[in-house]
C-alpha cells in the first residue's frame, strides 16, 4: 500500500503505540509533551556536568582531529575513488587495491588540511584488498600508528574516518563511530578475489567510499582498514555491519609492499574439513607442498598453525588469509594422539601470471590453488567490489615519473631499488671492514669436536672430525652441496661473505623480497612476530634469501641448489662486541638441511688473514678430500 505524505509525516512509532494500547494512552500523552516541551538541560557552559564527562567529551575530540589529520581521499578522476589513511611521515598511505585499480599507476589525494597532493602506486595485494601509495610533495605528513589488533575487544569504541559517497570535496573526512561487533570474522572471496580474513566487524556506518579509510581505536591508533559493508537490497545504504582488515595482517605485508612487490597471501598445500568428532582434519595435500616435505599427512588433525589454535575450518583460514606466501611459520598437528611440531614454509595462492592478470583486470575469477575448507558460500546483501578494467595508462607527471618503474613482477620496481639500498646501507654500517684476504672461523661443534672454516675468493673449506671439503668459490656454487648433507652450507656461507664485501647489488640478481619473522619458532607462543628485512638472490646458479636485522647483521640465510629441492638453511647468533670477533660476524651457526639439524657451530676465534696463493689440494673433481664423511656432532 502506498503511503501518502500525510502518512509519512506521523510520527508512526508513537501512534502505533497508541493505537495498540490505548490503556496507555495517558502515559504516552506525557512522553509526547515532554519531547515537545524546551529541554530543562544543563547550563551551556555545562557547570552541571560532571568534570570527568566533560574531559573525557574533550578528549574524544582531540582524538579524532588528531586522527582525521591521517584521513587521506583519494580521487581516480571518472573512476571514483575512496579514502586511505597515511602510516609514516615520508608519505606512505595504506588503502583497498579496489580503491586504486581504477586509478592506475598515479592519483590525486586531499588531506583534511585542505591541500592535495600527487600519488604514486607502490605496492599491491590483490586478494588482501590491500594497496600501498605514496604521497608526495612533503617528507612531514602527519599520520597514525598501527595498533596491535589481536588485543581489539568486541564492545570496545571506534570510529572511520573516510570519504563516503565522495563527500568531502574540502578534503576533510567524515567521522561516523560505533563499537566493535566481532573479531577474527572471515569473509568467503564469493566469486572475487578479494578474501577478507580475520577482519574486524564494525557497526560505525561503512558505505561506498570509506573503503580503504582507517578504523581508529579510542587512542586514535589504526586497528584496521575499512573495505568491505554489508547493504540494505533496495540501496547501497549501510546496515551497520561493516568489515575491516585487520592492522596485524596489514603489518604482515607492509615490508613486501613498500618493497614495491604484488604480493600473494599464503596456501598450506592442503585442504581442511571437519572430522564427524569434531576435530579439523587434513582432507587432501599436495606431494610438492613443504608441509607434505615435513610430514603432514592425509587425516592429520590440525592443532595450531603460526601460534594460532585451529578449532574450526575457518579459523585455519583465518590465519593463512593474513600471511604472505613465502613465511615459514610453525605448525602443530596430531596423528594417533601424538603431537608433532613442523616449521612449514607456506606457498602462494596464485601463480605470478595469475597475480599480473588479476591487476590487469583481465580476470578476477582465477583459479585458486588449494586452500583448506569447502567452496565458498555465497554472501548476500554485501558490497563485492569486482575490479575494473585497467583504463589505459596514465600520462604521469615529471614527479610521478621519478619515482615509477615498472618491471614484470613489481608494481613500482623503483620502491625496491629503495629498499635494496636501504638495506645495504645497513649491512655496511653493522660490519667492520674485514677486508678480502682469507676469513677464518674456528671452534667447537656442539658434540664438543673442533671445526674450521675458511673463506676466500677463490675457495671455501670446512675442516670437520669427519672430514675436510672444498668447493670452487668462482664456479656454480650448486654443483658442490657441500658438506655433504649440509645442502649447500659452504655456499651459504660464501654468499655471506660477497654480501659484506661488496654488498648486495654485487652478488647477481637481487631485490628486496620483504619482512619475515627473526625466529619463526618463536610464533609458536602465538606472539606478534618481531620481523627484519629479507633480501632474495639468484647468484652462481643458486637461489638464496637472506634476513638482515636492524643493526645490519646477517640473521639467517635459506639457500636453494635446485628449485624443487629442500633449502640449507643456516641461522647466526651475533656475537658481543667484547668477544673478538670482527663486527657483524656469527658467534654460532646452526645448519639444517630439510627436517634434519646438520651441526652447531660454536664460533670461538675468528680473524682475516693475509691472502696468500693456495697449493694445489688432494681435492677429487667434485672438490672433496676422498675419505668418508659423515655429518658433524649434533647437540
Amino acid at each position: 500500500m502506498k503511503q501518502t505524505i500525510a502518512q509519512r509525516s506521523r510520527p508512526r512509532g508513537v501512534l502505533r503505540l497508541l493505537w495498540c494500547a490505548p490503556a496507555c494512552i495517558s502515559g504516552w500523552l506525557l512522553v509526547i509533551s515532554a519531547a515537545f516541551a524546551e529541554p530543562a538541560g544543563p547550563p551551556a557552559n555545562g557547570a552541571d556536568v560532571a568534570p570527568e564527562v566533560l574531559a573525557a567529551q574533550q578528549q574524544r575530540i582531540e582524538v579524532i582531529a588528531r586522527a582525521s589529520q591521517a584521513a587521506v581521499a583519494i580521487f581516480a578522476g571518472e573512476a571514483g575513488g575512496g579514502s586511505g589513511v597515511l602510516i609514516s611521515a615520508d608519505g606512505y598511505a595504506l588503502t583497498n587495491f579496489h580503491v586504486v585499480q581504477p586509478a592506475g599507476v598515479a592519483m590525486q589525494c586531499g588531506l583534511a588540511d585542505g591541500r592535495q597532493y600527487e600519488a604514486v602506486l607502490v605496492g599491491l595485494d590483490p586478494t588482501g584488498d590491500v594497496a600501498l601509495i605514496k604521497l608526495l610533495g612533503r617528507d612531514d605528513f602527519p599520520y597514525a600508528a598501527l595498533a596491535d589488533s589481536d588485543t581489539v575487544e568486541v564492545g570496545d569504541f571506534c570510529f572511520a574516518a573516510g570519504n563516503p559517497f565522495l563527500l568531502a570535496t574540502d578534503f576533510h573526512p567524515s567521522i561516523s563511530a560505533g563499537i566493535v561487533s566481532g573479531v577474527h570474522r572471515y569473509q568467503f572471496p564469493a566469486g572475487t578475489i578479494l578474501e577478507y580474513a580475520d577482519c574486524l566487524q564494525v557497526d560505525a556506518a561503512i558505505n561506498p567510499g570509506n573503503s580503504g579509510g582507517a578504523l581508529f581505536d579510542a587512542q586514535g591508533r589504526i586497528i584496521g582498514v575499512n573495505g568491505r559493508a554489508s547493504f540494505e537490497k533496495r540501496g547501497r545504504v549501510n546496515v551497520g555491519v561493516g568489515y575491516a582488515i585487520s592492522a596485524n595482517q596489514l603489518r604482515h605485508f607492509l615490508g613486501c609492499l613498500k618493497g614495491g612487490r604484488l604480493v600473494d597471501h599464503a596456501t598450506l598445500g592442503a585442504t581442511a574439513a571437519t572430522a564427524e568428532d569434531g576435530r579439523v582434519v587434513v582432507s587432501d595435500i599436495l606431494d610438492s607442498s613443504d608441509a607434505y616435505r615435513r610430514g603432514l599427512r592425509y587425516d592429520d588433525e590440525i592443532v595450531s598453525i603460526a601460534g594460532r589454535t585451529v578449532r574450526t575450518v575457518n579459523a585455519l583460514k583465518n590465519v593463512l588469509g593474513t600471511l604472505p606466501a613465502g613465511w615459514r611459520v610453525p605448525l602443530v598437528y596430531r596423528r594417533q594422539g601424538r603431537r608433532y611440531e613442523i616449521l612449514v614454509r607456506l606457498a602462494g595462492v596464485h601463480s605470478a601470471a595469475e597475480l599480473a592478470s588479476i591487476v590487469a583486470g583481465e580476470n578476477s575469477k582465477q583459479t585458486r590453488r588449494p586452500r583448506p575448507g569447502p567452496p565458498a558460500a555465497p554472501q548476500p546483501a554485501e558490497e563485492k567490489p569486482e575490479p575494473p578494467a585497467h583504463p589505459a595508462p596514465n600520462q604521469l607527471s615529471a614527479a610521478v615519473k621519478e619515482v615509477y618503474e615498472a618491471r614484470p613482477g613489481f608494481t613500482n620496481y623503483h620502491f625496491n631499488t629503495v629498499e635494496l639500498s636501504r638495506v645495504a646501507r645497513s649491512v655496511a654500517a653493522g660490519h667492520a671492514d674485514p677486508g678480502r684476504g682469507t676469513w677464518v672461523m674456528a671452534g667447537h661443534l656442539g658434540s664438543g669436536e673442533p671445526f674450521r672454516i675458511e673463506l676466500a675468493d677463490s675457495r671455501a673449506t670446512i675442516d670437520l672430525p669427519t672430514g675436510t671439503t672444498s668447493v670452487d668459490a668462482s664456479g656454480d656454487l650448486d654443483a658442490n652441496p657441500s658438506p655433504p648433507g649440509s645442502g649447500g652450507m659452504l655456499a651459504a656461507l660464501i654468499v655471506w661473505r660477497r654480501l659484506v664485501l661488496e654488498g648486495p647489488t654485487a652478488l647477481g640478481r637481487t631485490s628486496y623480497w620483504g619482512t619475515a619473522p627473526l625466529d619463526p619458532a618463536a610464533l609458536i607462543s602465538g606472539a606478534e612476530p618481531v620481523l627484519i628485512d629479507v633480501l632474495e638472490t639468484a647468484v652462481a646458479a643458486v637461489e638464496t634469501r637472506v634476513s638482515v636485522t636492524p643493526s645490519g647483521a646477517v640473521a639467517a640465510i635459506d639457500l636453494w641448489t635446485a628449485p624443487d629441492a629442500d633449502p640449507c638453511e643456516l641461522t647466526f647468533a651475533q656475537a658481543l662486541p667484547i668477544s673478538g670477533i670482527p663486527a657483524g660476524w656469527p658467534a654460532r651457526i646452526e645448519a639444517r638441511h630439510g627436517d634434519r639439524l646438520f651441526g652447531v657451530f660454536h664460533i670461538e676465534a675468528a680473524s682475516v688473514q693475509a691472502a696468500a696463493p693456495q697449493a694445489d689440494s688432494p681435492a677429487d673433481s667434485a672438490g672433496e678430500v676422498p675419505r668418508p664423511v659423515e655429518a658433524p656432532g649434533e647437540t
